[in-house]
Parts: structure tokens; sequence; C-alpha cells
């Protein structure tokens, strides 16, 4: 495993880590045995950086990690996230009585003292303009409730907007394959800052391992049966907004460049990790077995320009006009 400085963290993370969504719901079945045995094999494999939130099964993924954390002496770092809590869920919600509150919870479902790092989870567009908000998350920085903050974003321009603090450690983004506009303008301003890039649906909920047809089909409590349309939360956040159809014609093409000894999943996770501006990426991972190939990906082969300039044709042929302008 290879490692990376998080943004102004000062963390070295995994640049393959973990990212806990699936072990809490919304993912089809999941068992809790299983999830832990998946954490472990994660921290066997060098991943030392763990992504949740406090929605996550409400607080279930949390908990989870939370006791690993406690089985090992190895140092990891865990990410958090604050926000979805909210109902209906609205910018004037984002305030420092709340925001203190879910903070509270969290330490709990960790059992932690302190957060190592929290994330305000994609947020209104209000949010980032107001400054209290910001002032709030500085407050228990130095309070030592949290160590670090950072933001989780729908679109681009929310993260560029989010550099403007100052003190902003790091921010989630959605980034694959199928989602290039980040590296557009967005990474060169953030490393610039100083601040860490963690790639969030790198594997497109599952599209870009190659394993789904037509025919596919998903558990009625998993969002890529239910937020395909944008029913329940961003519709981005399910197979990152493309056409599901439209997406496995693309996955074809991938397969066909994909070079050989990888994985489609170890192919996709290496194609973000070309760009050096990445701090980490955050596949998820219900069973060992998914978590043991992803990290492998960190190790594999860096992808010949050849390769990397496919992989702009076939996003520019079928996926570039319905996505690069909506995040």
């Amino acid at each position: 495993m290879k490692y990376r400085m998080l943004g102004k963290t000062g963390f070295k993370v995994s640049e393959v880590s973990y990212g806990g969504w699936a072990i809490g719901g919304s993912w089809g079945p999941v068992k809790d045995g299983e999830s832990k045995e998946a954490l472990r094999t994660a921290l066997k494999n060098g991943i030392n950086f763990f992504d949740t939130a406090d929605v996550y099964g409400d607080g279930h993924s949390e908990k989870l990690i939370g006791e690993i954390k406690a089985e090992t002496d190895k140092d990891i770092y865990v990410a958090t996230k604050a926000g979805r809590r909210l109902d209906p869920h609205k910018a004037e919600g984002y305030n420092r009585e709340n925001l203190r509150k879910f903070v509270s919870r969290s330490l709990n479902n960790l059992n932690v003292d302190k957060l190592d790092l929290l994330q305000l989870h994609c947020p209104p567009d209000e949010v980032y303009n107001d400054e209290t908000v910001f002032k709030a998350l500085n407050e228990m920085v130095n309070e030592g409730m949290i160590a670090n903050f950072g933001v989780s974003v729908e679109k681009v321009d929310q993260a560029l907007k989010a550099l403007d603090y100052e003190n902003l450690a790091t921010i989630q983004i959605i980034y694959n394959m199928f989602r290039h506009k980040p590296a557009d303008e967005f990474f060169a301003k953030a490393k610039k800052n100083n601040v860490g890039i963690i790639c969030r649906v790198p594997l497109a909920s599952g599209l870009l391992t190659g394993k789904f047809t037509k025919n596919s089909s998903f558990a009625e409590d998993d969002h890529r049966n239910f937020n395909r349309d944008g029913q329940a939360f961003d519709k981005g956040e399910t197979f990152s907004g493309v056409d599901y159809e439209k997406g496995l014609k693309a996955v074809e093409e991938l397969k066909e460049i994909k070079p050989d000894g990888l994985t489609m999943a170890q192919f996709a996770l290496k194609w973000i990790l070309m760009n050096e501006a990445v701090s980490c990426v955050i596949p998820g991972g219900k069973k060992p077995w998914q978590v043991e190939d992803n990290a492998a990906a960190s190790e594999a082969d860096d992808l010949s320009d050849k390769v990397m300039v496919e992989v702009d044709r076939i996003y520019d042929k079928y996926l570039r006009d319905s996505v690069h302008h909506r995040w």
C-alpha cells in the first residue's frame, strides 16, 4: 500500500482507503460479521483511513468502525459526516447547536474523545456562503471535539467555494471514469491550497466493476433500485448520475482497453490515482475479498498515456454531454 498526505490534516493516509456507506445500509443485504471481517481485511492490507457518516444505517456504520478501531493498536484515521440528519435538510439547520449535537452523537457512536475529521455532508448551496457555519467548526477544533473539518460536495462549484475557508482541510467529491469534471479546474486549486481530496463513488456504484448487465436487479432497500432518478437524494450518488444503459456500453469499451492483470475495479481505482492531486479514494466493500481486490490497485503499475487517452475518448463518446455540466 502506498500513502499520500491528506491536505492540512497532516495525516499520511492509504491512497486506497475505505468507504463505510455500504456496511451501514442502502446497499442491499449486509451482515455485521462479514462487515467486520471486511474492515479487518482493510487493516491487514494497509488501509488506515475510514470514511463514514452519521446517517449510514443511522449510525450503525460508525459503530462498526468504532469497534474495529478499538480492536487494533494500529494508527488509523476515521472521517465522519454531519448534516443529513436534518429533516427537512435545509441550510438553516447547519447551525452551531445542531452541529455540536451531531458531533456529540458521532463521538459516542465511534467511542472516541475527538473526531479525526468532520465533514459537512453535502449541504445546500447556501451553507457554503455562511461564514457562521465554518466559525462553528473552527470553534469545535479549538475545543478539541474535532481535529479537522472538511466538506463533502455534490458539485464542483461548491468545492471551489469551500476553498475560500482558510482552515478547511479536505474536500470529498465524486470523481471516476464517468465523472471527469473535478480535474478540469478544482484539483489544481485544491492542491495549491493544501486541501486534501477524497474521491468517493469511485466505482460508480459498482457499474465500473463490469459485473452488471441490462438484466441485473437490486434489492428493494438498495439505492441502485430506489434512487436512479434522484428520488431519495442527489441522482449523482447512484451510478454517478449516468444513464444505466449508456454506462453499460461505456464499460464494455473500457473492458477492451483494460491492462492485463487488473480487475475492472482495480483499473477504475488506478485511473483515479493517476492524478497526483488526489489524496485517497474510498471504495466500499461489504465482503473481505472486495476490500482485498480494491487495495491491490495501489501497487498496480501506472496506466499508459495511451490508456488514459482512451478513457477520455470513451467518456466523451458516451457520457460527457449528459453529466459534465450537471455536477
